[in-house]
């Protein structure tokens, strides 16, 4: 079923990720809402205040210091447990390593370098929030193969609501992908898949349908969507 609203989709989240951390206490796991217009950093801010309280040594990084420092200046009592990804790589060198679980809030193509040496030199789990590390201008050549088959294929979903163009996609750790359709009075379940569904995959599920007592009828598309922005 999809959340009604961004606090309960961040409540999911925070379930999902605790047992994808239980399974795999030195995996790279990824979290996303991928909502335009989406404020990322009132996500980060609530997700430390939770994972502190159940986790040793989290240390959430941000793309850059400006990030870092206004992470800094919204939350001072966590002050300590934000850096910027350099901040972190500097860490390393000088201690060897790291431990602990580290949440990579929100980096970019122009930090996949960054991202994948911090990564090496971690000893604990990573979580990588709303992060896109995949540059389209890379295109299909042998980087972009090579990437593919190496750092970017060891991460896995512990949590994702995305939505489609006709409707969403949900992941919640351990269940399997979820496909919503948009109807005119709701989302309703469509299909679900072991793996995250191409655009193709996703389009055959859509054309088959569903049958009308199949999916659950959910709040309007309208207050959906604005209850995951605000």
């Amino acid at each position: 079923m999809l959340p009604a609203d961004l606090r309960t989709a961040e409540a999911e989240a925070l379930d999902s990720l605790g047992a994808a951390l239980a399974a795999d206490a030195k995996g790279m796991w990824t979290v996303e809402f991928r909502f335009e217009g989406l404020r990322i950093m009132p996500v980060a801010l609530r997700m430390i205040a939770a994972l502190s309280s159940s986790q040793s040594g989290v240390r959430f990084l941000f793309p850059d210091a400006g990030a870092t420092a206004l992470a800094q200046r919204d939350a001072p009592e966590f002050a300590t447990q934000f850096a910027s990804l350099r901040d972190q790589m500097r860490l390393q060198q000088a201690d060897g390593g790291s431990e602990g679980l580290l949440v990579l809030v929100a980096p970019s193509p122009a930090d996949y370098e960054d991202v994948e040496q911090v990564c090496a030199l971690h000893r604990g789990s990573v979580v990588l929030l709303n992060g896109k590390l995949e540059d389209a201008a890379v295109g299909i050549g042998t980087v972009a193969r090579d990437r593919r088959k190496g750092f970017l294929s060891g991460w896995q979903s512990a949590y994702a609501l995305i939505p489609t163009g006709e409707g969403a996609l949900r992941r919640a750790y351990p269940a399997e992908w979820e496909l919503y359709r948009r109807d005119p009075d709701g989302h309703r379940f469509v299909a679900s898949f072991e793996l995250k569904p191409d655009a193709e995959q996703q389009a055959e599920a859509l054309d088959a349908g569903a049958a009308p007592g199949v999916g659950r009828s959910l709040q309007a598309v309208d207050r959906f969507i604005e209850g995951l922005r605000s």
